[in-house]
């Protein structure tokens, strides 16, 4: 990995959002150490709810980072919340009446000969309906038409903002985003998160690279484009969940005539990947394309399980799905494409996929399972481990889930150890504090209520990692977790305070004294803020009997 590499992340449509909220909390537990990440969001509907979510988790992340000098802080080495994020939102506007379906974006309607050539073209690729359902939720499974889309919208953006009339702010956000890109040269690695079965996702991966290309030239007037040099990767991620059969009724309407139906996905995986095998521009313009999947023999998450809406959610706020590990595998694989420049001078694109343990219909995650085994395992370990101890330390041994501020209940106990870290406002633990509810989880008047980390483990039927009891939803088990006893290898363990004790908080609380666990110049950390997460992170390395 050179040290000169420039990272971008684009995260496309409702899968690739989720994808996104998993590299983000990978980004807190320290897996993108020293690295600033500009992440692009791209969707076509503005509203939708898991894009809120995602980009609320970051602002959280980078709230938490904010210092005097940046307001998304800067990056940080061996520590949580060690990566800089830069955020872009982009989306297209389909909401305006000239702009709502395919016929009033091509003027197809306007044209004077009742059969035009416009007209019988589109005719020839894309049905009445296609032509006339409402764009607003996305592409609706019709990849033929919502390339073409997205693509021209990234193009008449790129004319907009070549003249500087009427730009809005997602589309000065956007031009952001180019500048940085062509900036980078040849140093760029971009990396494109989102699924291949359904709509905005499976519709913009094929055109990304040439889109972005097309819109610089646009932009610069001829005079700019991407590097030859700038390296693409992207997720191939296929059917994983699924959600309500659209009703005939729910279809009668001219905006819902064209509804995306789960059963049709794993067809539409298939025709998707021989696409993408075949396709000489996907082969010409990516580097390594990382193909995720999920048994045949599991149903998937069925995303209407449990709700009791009449009709098929096809966007909007109400799309606020949970998360899955494939997800956080496609993070992983973001992971990958970062930390390695192997396979990267290749002409064609190169297909990479990994297995787990699948037995009796049972998935098995372990530590070797995510970015790689050996030291990249340990890695993983040291990282996803860590950063799920400081969890409990903060929601379950300080009862930051049940309405209390537990960063500041941690924070008052570390004060046996230093008082570097008194000056911390409530505001920085109540913000820390948010974040891990959204990582873990929080009781919501005595009811369980699921973060990220446990969403993805209820889509694992077998080990996720560590021991089931680190997930337990029960309340009285919680109030007895220790947060250094999470995995089953004695190795991994925390010190307890007597060998007749199982109590690890207080010897934790303890290292913190040592001076081997204060904050190091080469964490390059500076701030309050940093230096305190610097601290818990150092400790909590420190902590295990046999350090991994």
């Amino acid at each position: 990995m050179a040290s000169t590499d420039k990272y971008f992340l684009i995260g496309i449509g409702g899968t690739g959002m989720r994808c996104l909220e998993a590299v983000t909390h990978m980004c807190a537990m320290g897996m993108f150490d020293s690295k600033e990440i500009n992440i692009l969001t791209l969707d076509t509907d503005f509203t939708n709810g898991n894009k809120q979510r995602t980009e609320t988790l970051i602002d959280t992340y980078n709230n938490i980072k904010s210092t005097e000098d940046s307001p998304n802080g800067k990056a940080n080495n061996n520590s949580f919340f060690s990566a800089k994020l830069n955020m872009f939102k982009f989306v297209t506007d389909y909401n305006s009446a000239n702009k709502k379906r395919f016929t009033d974006i091509t003027n197809i309607k306007s044209e004077t000969a009742e059969l035009s050539d416009n007209k019988l073209l589109a005719d020839l690729f894309l049905g009445e309906d296609v032509q006339e359902f409402d764009l607003s939720h996305g592409y609706r499974a019709q990849t033929h038409m919502g390339s073409y889309l997205m693509y021209h919208a990234f193009l008449e953006v790129a004319k907009k903002l070549k003249k500087g009339d009427n730009v809005s702010e997602s589309e000065r956000e956007f031009e952001t985003f180019l500048n940085l890109l062509y900036d980078a040269g040849a140093n760029a690695k971009i990396f494109v998160l989102g699924s291949i079965f359904g709509g905005t996702g499976a519709s913009s991966i094929p055109v990304i690279p040439q889109a972005l290309n097309d819109a610089l030239k646009i932009y610069g007037d001829g005079k700019m484009e991407l590097d030859p040099g700038a390296k693409f990767g992207a997720t191939l991620l296929t059917e994983y969940f699924k959600f309500k059969k659209p009703a005939d009724s729910q279809k009668s309407t001219r905006d819902n005539a064209v509804i995306a139906d789960s059963s049709f996905f794993t067809l539409n995986s298939q025709a998707a990947l021989q696409f993408y095998q075949d396709d000489p521009t996907v082969q010409k313009t990516y580097k390594k394309m990382y193909h995720i999947g999920w048994p045949k023999d599991f149903d998937g998450m069925d995303f209407s399980k449990g709700k009791s809406e009449s009709e098929t959610i096809t966007g909007g706020e109400a799309q606020k799905n949970d998360c899955h590990i494939t997800e956080l595998l496609c993070g992983c694989a973001a992971w990958d494409f970062f930390n390695s420049d192997s396979g990267l001078d290749v002409k064609e694109a190169t297909y990479l996929y990994k297995s787990v343990s699948y037995k009796d219909g049972q998935l098995d995650f372990s530590f070797d399972d995510f970015i790689g085994e050996a030291e990249n395992g340990k890695f993983f370990a040291r990282k996803f481990g860590g950063f799920i101890a400081l969890m409990h330390l903060v929601l379950t041994t300080n009862h930051g889930a049940t309405g209390d501020d537990g960063v500041k209940g941690l924070l008052g106990r570390m004060s046996e150890a230093t008082q570097a870290y008194t000056s911390l406002d409530t505001q920085f633990t109540e913000k820390l504090t948010k974040y891990f509810q959204s990582f873990g989880y929080v009781f919501d008047s005595e009811s369980f209520k699921s973060g990220w980390l446990y969403q993805i483990k209820n889509t694992v039927n077998g080990k996720l990692v560590m021991d089931d009891g680190a997930f337990t939803r029960n309340l009285k088990e919680l109030r007895k977790l220790e947060p250094g006893n999470l995995f089953s290898q004695p190795e991994y363990k925390w010190d307890t305070s007597n060998m007749m004790s199982s109590d690890t908080y207080s010897p934790f609380i303890k290292l913190l004294k040592e001076q081997d666990t204060e904050p190091k110049d080469e964490q390059n950390v500076s701030d309050i803020n940093e230096k305190f997460i610097a601290h818990l992170y150092n400790a909590i390395q420190q902590s295990p009997k046999n350090k991994i």
